[in-house]
């Protein structure tokens, strides 16, 4: 859908012409997979020690840096 009003009104005359097809609309999505998207990380977290976590989030710092300073050079 076109946010310019003049595209949207030249959008409405083709449609009511027959010169252009009406846009299908996406499907809907499936509530339980977004719950279970919703979940996450935090689900995730839960079930992981302390130090796999400390883990985990030092490799994440890590290859921050590693972009960060290639990006420098």
């Amino acid at each position: 859908m076109p946010r310019d009003v003049n595209q949207l009104a030249a959008q409405i005359v083709k449609l009511a012409t027959g010169e252009a097809e009406p846009e299908a609309e996406e499907p809907a999505k499936n509530p339980a997979a977004v719950a279970l998207g919703k979940l996450g990380g935090t689900a995730r977290r839960t079930k992981l020690p302390k130090a796999k976590r400390s883990e985990i989030a030092r490799k994440a710092v890590n290859a921050r840096w590693q972009k960060h300073r290639k990006s420098k050079s």
